[in-house]
């Protein structure tokens, strides 16, 4: 069958699929290291030689089948995306690849946890390879409509997949890299880590289940995020909800490992054994300074685009002047359309987005601005005309009569029959804004009616998430941005700012 993947066995005796404990200790700096004997290392390079995969010939071509590679290793199943040279772009041969052995191994009793990474090193996914949408678009090729519609497909199937998926965000993670990842209940980021959705530079919108997990993140950071495609690196990945856990690059393999000797599904285990690795660094961040946060949610709550601009102009700080300057560059049009995706998403289920989201994308590829900004950005390497060029051009209930009310002329036929409006693993992240303020305002259980202090609240998440590193920052950064201190002495505590 034309999967386009090749299985391949390990390639060395440096990754022995069995005692995962011993390479565990072997890969990390401040443990002890031990050599096994010969006798040892014998019998595992016995067991590793019966339990490796073997070859599995797929009969597609060289070029095909090396983009996408497919390995087992014990209880673990890996997809690793192999276009190095391309960022490991998204094509459709690699949605058409994966889909297979992801819907195989969520049957199988096997598979206890699906990783999902990339080769090369600076790039996990830096996008769809919408250079070849636009070109099959602009031919009237249904294709270019097809490659959207398995994207989106795959992206919901991992959403709503009962096998425990990780994403390892170790390198650029933008667009459709970001729909594979983003929804999986583990997503691991590494100080390697560039999160962006840069669509609106290109005339498009954030798509790959955007209007879903954007403004289900803190305050108005989705809509800020979506609209100016900022980049975010490192630990702010996952101080801002994006990723669940932090880990060090250099502990990845010895990561994969671990996963591989478990021999259950339980998601309570694959996160404890997860955290075996993560740390948390001291650093500067962005998404942790007040003011910043501030900011952004006092500029993009307003209603809409126009209003934002002029919260910007208002605003004399740098971080002002830099936003708007950055959302002058970007399509009007898009603009408006991926605000009004953000509002609409925030009550939406995941089905329902990415539903939206394909009706959307029929209309973008009809419209001037996104093959405009496609073939001047990254083709012609020019500065995009946009059509209308400014915001006050721009219809905006002619934008929501065409994205938004009329009805699609394709509809999406989804992998799965799963959905929600919550993510279901989310309590595996960092806490949300909205779980401390439940804290702080006494609504979560067992609080009780009386005002905590910042030690309480944080030992409180410590022990509601079990230790979990990056807690403690997280929690203290949005006490400081969204609380004040009210009562004396004893009976001191805190308020939640309104």
């Amino acid at each position: 069958m034309n999967y386009g993947l090749k299985l391949v066995r390990p390639n060395s005796s440096s990754n022995l699929i069995t005692s995962s404990s011993a390479l565990y200790r072997q890969s990390m700096t401040y443990r002890s290291r031990s050599s096994p004997s010969a006798t040892a290392l014998n019998r595992l390079n016995k067991v590793e030689a019966w339990l490796s995969p073997k070859p599995m010939s797929t009969g597609v071509p060289a070029d095909i089948e090396q983009e996408v590679i497919a390995k087992s290793q014990l209880g673990a199943r890996q997809l690793i995306m192999n276009r190095p040279k391309r960022l490991n772009a998204l094509n459709g041969n690699m949605v058409d690849s994966m889909k297979p052995h992801l819907e195989a191994w969520e049957k199988s009793d096997l598979a206890k946890v699906i990783l999902l990474k990339s080769s090369g090193g600076k790039g996990f996914c830096a996008g769809g390879d919408v250079r070849t949408v636009i070109e099959l678009a602009e031919k009237k090729d249904p294709n270019a409509l097809k490659f959207f519609e398995e994207e989106y497909k795959l992206d919901h199937f991992i959403a709503t997949m009962t096998t425990p998926f990780v994403s390892v965000m170790n390198g650029i993670t933008m667009g459709g890299g970001v729909g594979l990842s983003v929804h999986a209940p583990f997503r691991i980021a590494t100080e390697n880590t560039m999160f962006a959705m840069p669509e609106t530079a290109i005339g498009f919108f954030p798509d790959v289940g955007g209007s879903f997990f954007l403004p289900r993140l803190d305050g108005q950071l989705g809509a800020y995020l979506g609209m100016t495609g900022q980049r975010l690196k490192g630990l702010d990945v996952l101080y801002a909800g994006i990723a669940t856990h932090y880990v060090p690059s250099n502990r990845l393999q010895a990561l994969e490992t671990r996963l591989s000797e478990l021999e259950t599904k339980n998601p309570d285990v694959i996160n404890n054994a997860i955290e075996e690795f993560t740390e948390v660094e001291s650093a500067n961040s962005f998404i942790l300074d007040a003011d910043i946060r501030k900011s952004i949610d006092r500029t993009f709550k307003k209603k809409t685009v126009e209003d934002i601009m002029a919260a910007l102009e208002k605003d004399d700080s740098k971080w002002a002047k830099d936003t708007k300057e950055t959302l002058q560059k970007m399509s009007p049009s898009s603009l408006k359309i991926t605000l009004e995706q953000i509002r609409k998403g925030a009550d939406k289920s995941i089905s329902e987005c990415f539903q939206m989201e394909y009706g959307m994308v029929q209309q973008s590829l009809q419209d001037h601005d996104f093959a405009e900004g496609v073939t001047a950005s990254l083709v012609k390497k020019t500065t995009p005309q946009w059509q209308p060029s400014a915001l006050d051009q721009v219809d905006a209930k002619d934008i929501s009569k065409k994205y938004f009310t009329n009805p699609p002329s394709q509809h999406l036929e989804l992998l799965s029959n799963k959905d929600y409006h919550q993510y279901p693993h989310r309590h595996y992240a960092l806490p949300s804004e909205h779980d401390i303020k439940l804290v702080v305002t006494g609504e979560a259980p067992d609080i009780g009616n009386y005002a905590l202090s910042e030690k309480e609240v944080v030992d409180w998440f410590l022990k509601e998430r079990k230790g979990k590193r990056g807690v403690e920052e997280k929690v203290k950064a949005v006490l400081k941005q969204q609380t004040t201190t009210v009562g004396e002495g004893e009976g001191q505590g805190l308020k939640w700012i309104y």
